[in-house]
């Protein structure tokens, strides 16, 4: 049984008890524990059931790469699935459940699944639930769904909270085992900026564990006074349990912070999640112990052999009083020497390897006194829910049983896998290490950043470098390299030195017995968690599936939510083996980020909540609400759509403002439109390219209207371009499309143009832009005294900066009413009281606020367009009668070459006319205009559809715009847009601009 040793557990407090409880049942473990050594300690072996055949699973390894011990854990708010108990650390109050099994754990109705195994190969489901038809809807299909899945999806809303972190380094070291440690202290000694980060709650790594000396001192406490000196280093940052999730290019990192985990009670963010930009990464990231595949290899108590070490050196945990040893290299031989220490008994070691002379491990062994049979392996393991007992065979042979030896645990090691998931995800290429049997990195293909320098390098066991002494070299090494790589200049230091023990080549060993017949073949498992066996690989690649991502998918192997990192290289060499191919040749399947689960409420952050969508607001928001704004969600932001009074509708409002715009003055709070700048020697190229018309050569102190379209020509935003200065313009942006458009332009200037010197900021938030709209415009500023805001002075599409009742502002002189107008911005701080100011300026003038109806029916009545009503995503600026505003003296610009294509000049393409019924209602917006005949589906002819319609207050009748076949070559004609009320309104075609179509009005 395992139990609590009564010595060992250096990571443990035992004078701090926890309790905690395992479906429903109460235990008690120790503060250091994690869930996985705690239930051990209270021999609770059984943690789960596979996903497939719901067999027995117990723990097997000791890290982020068990894939058995999966549970449910905390209630409501602070409900969990899928929680790793090898990495979860213990604490008091902590409640977990089991997953995968009804009615219980201990009897499980689906392990009859196991017993049926013979019928469930793998991909059994593609050609079981074909046929017949009928009966996936009501059988197959509500099977499939309640099978699917592991734990419960959380029902309670996140009682925790998350955060982002930015943060920038010139090298950050990503594992503190030796090598991560050596690596960060040489880097931070040439004065580089120095992040050091470690996915457990301890540094060190395997290295206190598996003992040694570094320059005669034990290892242990050269780990901790090489952690105390980096931690009084300025230029050093230390984080624990911390986890490189990803690393992408340009040396962008993700990093994964368990804060509260072990102390739910304290108070602050669970996770953070840290974005990090780094100059040079070192991934120290360590390697995984193998299993090896033999029969019975699932079953509760066999053990990888290094976790089963760990458990007793770290947490004082027996998993057994007897336990044989499975090997083909020397380290798992450790595991042997650490059990003896403790006190329990190891009846043998078995060794595949024929050796014609002893490894030093052996000798050692002998001399304790212990049974060393080499050539030998285990045909099956005895037992069901735990180990009894295994078959000893020769692994020669096919399977033939030499001997039984009781044991209640087994300790397996088939060899080392370094971990190059962080190395892989950015393209770092791998080369296959066949005197180790383990694919590790190529340094001469490492992942490289825009100079094509590489920007990572491997350390330590994750190069391949096993030995302790190995390790600090490498990771000494790979310090300098880091710190050389990011400028600084290496200083010549004395690397420590470490033991280097002589070890005996390991053997690679990829099925057990290698003559196993397929009895034995098919209760070898791979893939612990998804139930893949070696049989189920050697079927794929018998069935033609020899790529190993085919074979992946067809077996489910890698798949689970370790993702493959116990089962990848034992299925691909046995992938290889049943192709009779080589390993390299088969190839390894693609490493993906994270590199272990991350929590959703990490990624999210503070987006959750009222501040999921935070709402934008803008610095006159409060007055419009006082003075009885009916607000209107614009992209992010809320606007006023009318200022209602008393005893009106809305639509009164409407009407109102409309009116009183055309016949005295309107404010319209403006600030909301986007405001890009974009500076630098390249910005009239970088304009001239993303705008359909000429910007370079507009003059400072002038505006040109923009039309802006996608690269498949159609038309995306469009907006005002005023010069500010030789290399400086600012770009005004729809109110939904500020964020939209950087980013489109970021998009090109990083990824096509990044070597134009040109930059962008949006400073949309920086200001508070107001229109001053109408007749009386021009004498309301003259009343607020200041700059000259003439037409001699300021002419139309002109803009100057100056100061207007003592605010310093910009003045643009543009109209999107038709109207006098100009817009003035002035800063986000003083938005208020300028708005302040022009209501008081106008009070003898009839000023009144009006909202974005009003702005929609002004700008309709001038046949003015608006993006998101005219334009759908499919529409052209050809479509909108814009020819005018696209330049005929330009090579290119983005779409130009998408407007040349044949649908693009289609002369059928439906283009833009104004409407007007024949009773002067109003038309349903969204309304199409049916034509003669039907379609090939029986429907109707669309010839034409509304985009906009409002009534208008001052040609008192309904106007409308719309995209209509034909429509300029049809002005008079009449068309039937049906209603969904079952009434057809009847209008005619008539030039889209319905109000002072010469442009006097605004022209004053």
């Amino acid at each position: 049984m395992s139990t609590r040793l009564a010595t060992g557990g250096r990571l443990l407090n035992t004078h701090k008890p926890l309790n905690f409880t395992f479906n429903g049942k109460r235990l008690r473990g120790v503060e250091g524990d994690t869930l996985a050594s705690a239930l051990l300690a209270n021999d609770q072996m059984l943690v789960g059931r596979s996903f497939k055949y719901h067999r027995p699973r117990g723990v097997v390894a000791s890290g982020a790469e068990e894939p058995n011990g999966l549970v449910n854990m905390g209630a409501d708010g602070t409900f969990e699935p899928n929680q790793r108990v090898t990495t979860t650390e213990l604490f008091d109050g902590l409640t977990a459940d089991s997953q995968n099994h009804w009615p219980s754990l201990e009897f499980d109705v689906g392990a009859i699944n196991s017993h049926l195994s013979r019928f469930l190969p793998a991909g059994f489901y593609y050609k079981m639930f074909m046929y017949p038809r009928a009966l996936w809807k009501h059988v197959y299909e509500p099977f499939i769904r309640q099978s699917a899945g592991l734990g419960r999806a959380p029902k309670s809303r996140d009682a925790d909270t998350y955060e982002h972190y930015h943060f920038f380094c010139d090298v950050m070291v990503i594992g503190g085992g030796v090598a991560g440690l050596q690596a960060a202290k040489t880097a931070a000694q040439s004065g580089a900026k120095v992040l050091l980060i470690e996915q457990t709650a301890h540094w060190g790594g395997r290295a206190p564990v598996d003992g040694g000396t570094v320059d005669g001192t034990p290892v242990d406490n050269f780990v901790e006074n090489l952690v105390d000196e980096l931690g009084k280093l300025p230029n050093v940052t230390l984080r624990k349990r911390m986890m490189g999730a990803g690393v992408y290019d340009h040396g962008y990192v993700l990093g994964y912070e368990q804060l509260r985990d072990a102390c739910p009670e304290k108070s602050g963010p669970r996770h953070r999640l840290w974005r990090i930009r780094a100059g040079h990464i070192v991934t120290a990231t360590g390697a995984i112990e193998r299993p090896l595949s033999f029969a019975g290899n699932d079953i509760p108590g066999v053990m990888l052999a290094s976790a089963m070490r760990d458990y007793v050196v770290n947490y004082g945990v027996s998993t057994g009083d007897r336990t044989v040893v499975l090997t083909n290299n020397d380290d798992a031989y450790l595991t042997a020497f650490s059990l003896i220490k403790a006190g329990l008994t190891v009846p043998a070691i078995l060794d595949a390897r024929a050796l014609t002379t002893d490894s030093p491990a052996m000798v050692q062994a002998k001399a304790m006194g212990l049974r060393v049979l080499t050539g030998h392996g285990i045909s099956k393991v005895k037992g069901g829910k735990r180990v009894t007992g295994v078959a000893v065979c020769s692994q020669a042979g096919q399977g033939a049983v030499l001997e039984e030896i009781p044991c209640d645990a087994v300790a397996m090691s088939g060899g080392w896998s370094p971990v190059v998931h962080l190395w892989s995800h950015c393209g770092g290429k791998l080369l296959w290490d066949a005197a180790q049997s383990m694919f590790r990195p190529d340094v001469d293909k490492a992942p490289k950043g825009a100079d094509g320098s590489a920007f990572v390098t491997t350390a330590g066991a994750a190069s391949g470098a096993l030995r302790l002494g190995d390790c600090l070299g490498d990771g000494d090494q790979a310090g300098k390299l880091a710190a050389a790589a990011t400028g600084f200049r290496v200083k010549q230091s004395q690397c420590p030195v470490g033991d280097t023990p002589r070890e005996a080549p390991m053997e690679p060993v990829w099925l057990m017995p290698q003559g196993a017949g397929v009895q034995l073949r098919s209760k070898a498992w791979l893939d612990y968690q998804n139930d893949v066996k070696v049989s189920d690989v050697q079927l794929a690649a018998q069935e033609g599936f020899e790529s190993v991502e085919h074979a992946k998918r067809y077996t489910t192997l890698g798949m689970a939510t370790d993702q493959g990192k116990l089962s990848n290289i034992n299925g691909l060499a046995t992938l290889a083996g049943a192709l009779g191919s080589a390993i390299p040749d088969v190839g390894t399947t693609t490493f993906r980020p994270p590199y272990t689960p991350i929590s959703m409420g990490s990624i999210a952050g503070e987006a959750r909540g009222d501040v999921f969508q935070p709402i934008r607001r803008t610095a006159m928001h409060a007055w419009h609400d006082t003075h009885g704004a009916e607000w209107e969600p614009v992209g992010h932001w809320r606007r006023p759509y009318a200022y209602v009074r008393a005893g009106e509708t809305a639509h009164d409002a409407v009407m109102r403002e409309t009116k009183n715009t055309r016949d005295a003055l309107g404010l319209l709070d403006a600030s909301t439109l986007g405001k890009l700048v974009v500076k630098g020697p390249d910005a009239g190229r970088l304009l001239d390219m993303l705008y359909t018309n000429m910007m370079s050569t507009l003059k400072p102190g002038k505006c040109r209207y923009g039309l802006m379209c996608s690269e498949n020509g159609f038309l995306i935003d469009d907006g005002v371009v005023a010069r500010i200065d030789d290399d400086t313009f600012l770009c005004h942006t729809t109110t939904g499309g500020a964020e939209r458009i950087h980013q489109h332009m970021e998009e090109w200037l990083q990824t096509e143009w990044w070597d134009w010197k040109v930059w962008v900021a949006n400073v949309t938030e920086q200001y508070a832009q107001v229109a001053v709209v109408g007749p009386n415009a021009r004498k309301a500023l003259e009343a607020l005294g200041g700059m000259d805001v003439s037409r001699e002075a300021l002419g139309f599409m002109e803009w100057a900066d100056g100061e207007l009742g003592g605010f310093k502002c910009r003045v643009y002189r543009i109209s999107f009413s038709g109207e006098l107008s100009y817009e003035i911005a002035v800063d986000a701080g003083q938005g208020q009281a300028f708005w302040d100011a022009l209501m008081d300026a106008g009070q003898d003038l009839g000023v009144m606020p009006y909202g974005t109806e009003a702005l929609h029916i002004l700008r309709a009545e001038k046949g003015f367009i608006m993006i998101g009503d005219e334009t759908d995503g499919t529409v052209i600026p050809q479509d909108l009668g814009l020819h005018w505003a696209i330049s005929k003296k330009k090579n290119d610009f983005l779409g130009k070459r998408a407007q040349q294509r044949t649908h693009m000049t289609d002369p059928t393409r439906w283009k833009l006319v104004g409407l007007e019924t024949l009773s002067g209602e109003v038309l349903p917006d969204g309304a199409y205009a049916v034509g003669t005949g039907e379609n090939a589906n029986g429907q109707k002819n669309m010839i034409g559809r509304v985009t906009s319609s409002y009534y208008s207050p001052n040609l008192n009748k309904g106007i409308a715009m719309g995209l209509v076949l034909h429509g300029p070559d049809r002005m008079g004609e009449v068309l039937d847009f049906p209603g969904t009320n079952g009434v057809t309104y009847k209008a005619r075609i008539v030039d889209p601009v319905f109000y002072d179509k010469d442009g006097e009005k605004g022209n004053v």
